[in-house]
């Protein structure tokens, strides 16, 4: 069955501090930070995460003539969701590689609404300011309906790169899932 994803290295290695020091200093709202399979890094606010799992491949059913974002259907305790590829919705040149042991499959959910949407890895939770959040220079124009903003590094110092944020129901409505 479907195994809960392990989040982030200092949670991984038991370092209490730094759990002390997420849980008890929030600063802003809760987001989800993954990659694409090329490497981008993107963010979802955990209010509109329900879980994320670490699957097998083999425990997506395909499904034929769908959308092409769609890698098929997972049992989730009972219920029927739909697992897409995130990264090919968005516009990626290159679909996720499904060879791993196991995907990592993020499941959003909005309005009685839920889709798995399977990335190529999850950083882990971290605490983000909604303020600081900037307008994305030079945005592809299939993310322009799905990216609320992007973190930059200059601004935020935790960061690596550019973080940019997506909202989960823009993706759950999206006519790109019936073209």
């Amino acid at each position: 069955m479907a195994n809960q994803l392990e989040f982030n290295d200092d949670l991984q290695r038991d370092d209490s501090q730094s759990l002390q020091a997420l849980v008890q200093n929030p600063e802003g709202d809760l987001h989800l930070s993954f990659f694409l399979e090329s490497g981008g890094e993107f963010a979802l606010p955990a209010m509109g995460i329900r879980e994320v799992l670490a699957l097998a491949s083999d425990q997506i059913t395909p499904i034929p003539n769908v959308s092409p974002f769609l890698l098929g259907v997972l049992n989730l305790r009972g219920e029927a969701v739909w697992v897409a590829d995130i990264g090919q919705f968005l516009g990626e040149p290159k679909p996720i590689s499904i060879d791993h042991a196991e995907l990592p499959i993020i499941i959003i959910e909005a309005e009685d609404t839920m889709l798995g949407l399977a990335v190529a890895s999850v950083k882990g939770m971290q605490w983000l300011e909604s303020h600081l959040l900037s307008p994305v220079e030079n945005l592809a124009p299939e993310l322009a309906p799905f990216v609320v903003g992007e973190w930059r590094v200059s601004v935020v110092s935790s960061l690596e790169s550019p973080l940019q944020l997506l909202e989960p129901a823009s993706i759950l409505r999206s006519e790109r899932w019936v073209a």
